[in-house]
């Protein structure tokens, strides 16, 4: 049944669900002003002329957020040239700020453990500059190779590797790196027959059979990583499989895991206004099905809280995680977060710096944000920052 007092597509169902959390349906109305977003490649700053001349709008500087520009909702960007020459690339607002709330700085080693489609981990390796690495890691094998495509497009795979495996089990620390090289601190120099050698997508026929069997027999549950890429200075060349491939304890990941974590779990999307409206044309009993039946929240629920435990267990004592969904709800959001800290007495929810001039709203939880389409201008979404004390 639809809702005849609102003027809103939206039934009725899904008006109930919006308002049980807080929300104000009006806010699935605002597509139309709703401007996009796109991060410039820094470096590139003296050629904005020359996109808007192409795009044919105007960029307008997100004066919140570094190396952001706000245009207008219709303009498409894929076929510029400044977008084929990996000059900018589309990321909300919102999604850049939960990559910002990392502070990733050179020489961190930095670990996307739901990486997909891959916008922010560019994000990530463009702020790493010249030392440390990355790790994007996603149970999405399809998915993962759109990452790879994305870094090798904006030249940035120089200090990533992605690896396809359920993020919820992932267990291998950062190949620590020296800035500049591409030999591994943890890895012997001298030369190994089976070790690493430099990434080629033209791998040997025996890998690539190994690999579709190993796909072929675990199924949906990947057992080990499959690494799909990985950097000359990624720290993997020089490594042997069994060194790569190490399963890491929580002992060693408390000294040496990673310096910072994202983990942008997956969740009902319903705070992004373009994914909900497209269930007008799919269907709002696929919509009831995906974002309003329990049995699926509360799947979900539990995939979120077992990604935000890894993720915490793989970062380093003193190291930050950022948690964040594009869901409005509080069971995907606050609930996580309190379900979490409860069991973590190292863990401890950080202010996050610079988010005084953020256009957001706080959480319902101390020092978690929430962005909003209308409050933001931007999709929704839900951050919270952590650190790792030690014990």
């Amino acid at each position: 049944m639809m809702d005849t007092t609102s003027n809103l597509p939206l039934p009725e169902a899904f008006i109930k669900f919006l308002e049980e959390n807080g929300l104000d349906p009006s806010i699935y109305t605002s597509t139309d002003t709703l401007p996009r977003y796109i991060r410039l490649k820094p470096g590139c700053e003296a050629e904005i002329d020359e996109i808007e001349a192409e795009l044919q709008c105007s960029l307008n500087e997100v004066s919140w957020l570094p190396n952001f520009y706000s245009i207008p909702p219709q303009i498409q960007i894929a076929s510029s040239k400044a977008y084929q020459h990996g000059k900018v690339y589309g990321i909300d607002a919102a999604s850049g700020a939960a990559v910002h709330a990392l502070n990733v700085v050179p020489g961190d080693h930095v670990l996307d453990l739901c990486a997909a489609p891959g916008a922010k981990l560019c994000m990530m390796l463009d702020l790493l500059g010249g030392s440390g690495s990355v790790t994007g890691v996603d149970v999405a094998r399809h998915r993962l190779a759109a990452c790879r495509t994305m870094v090798q497009k904006y030249a940035l795979g120089d200090h990533c590797r992605l690896l396809v495996t359920d993020g919820t089990s992932f267990s291998l620390k950062p190949t620590r790196v020296y800035a500049g090289s591409g030999t591994s601190n943890e890895c012997t120099l001298e030369k190994k027959t089976d070790a690493f050698m430099e990434w080629t997508s033209r791998r040997p026929w025996k890998e690539r059979k190994r690999a579709a069997k190993t796909r072929a027999a675990t199924l949906l549950h990947i057992s080990e990583p499959e690494l799909i890429f990985y950097g000359k200075h990624s720290g993997v060349i020089g490594c042997t499989r069994d060194e790569l491939y190490h399963i890491a304890s929580d002992e060693e990941l408390s000294t040496s895991g990673y310096d910072k974590v994202l983990v942008d779990a997956e969740c009902t999307h319903d705070g992004s206004i373009r994914h909900v409206q497209k269930f007008e044309n799919w269907g709002w009993q696929t919509l009831e099905r995906r974002v309003l039946d329990a049995e699926r929240t509360d799947d979900l629920t539990n995939l979120q809280f077992r990604l935000l435990s890894n993720g915490f267990r793989l970062l380093k004592a003193g190291g930050s995680l950022v948690y964040s969904t594009c869901s409005l709800t509080v069971a995907q959001n606050e609930n996580v977060v309190k379900r979490f800290l409860s069991g973590n007495s190292s863990a401890e929810l950080q202010e996050i710096e610079s988010s005084h001039t953020w256009p957001c709203n706080k959480g319902g939880v101390p020092r978690t944000l929430r962005f909003d389409p209308v409050t933001s201008q931007t999709s929704g979404l839900f951050v919270a920052k952590f650190t790792k004390l030690a014990i």
